[in-house]
């Protein structure tokens, strides 16, 4: 195979290294779960639940609420 002489032959062989810079601190990320993106903490009991369980529930809601949420929390050690 010839090639004509403007062009270069193809090469054959590793592909390029692609280098990524990352700048982010981390504390930009720790800033991002505070900010509740990445809610990990503690899981807290929703005053809007609960009134809404009660309507609808007649309170049986509530408690069931209340037990999943306290066991979220004990599960993960919070």
């Amino acid at each position: 195979m010839t090639t004509a002489p403007d062009q270069q032959p193809a090469q054959v062989g590793q592909p390029p290294t692609i280098i990524i810079n990352n700048t982010s601190s981390s504390s930009a990320s720790a800033a991002a779960v505070v900010g509740g993106y990445g809610r990990l903490g503690r899981r807290r009991q929703s005053f809007w639940a609960h009134f809404w369980l009660f309507m609808f529930t007649a309170g049986i809601g509530n408690i069931f609420y209340a037990l999943h949420v306290s066991r979220w929390n004990r599960v993960r050690g919070l």
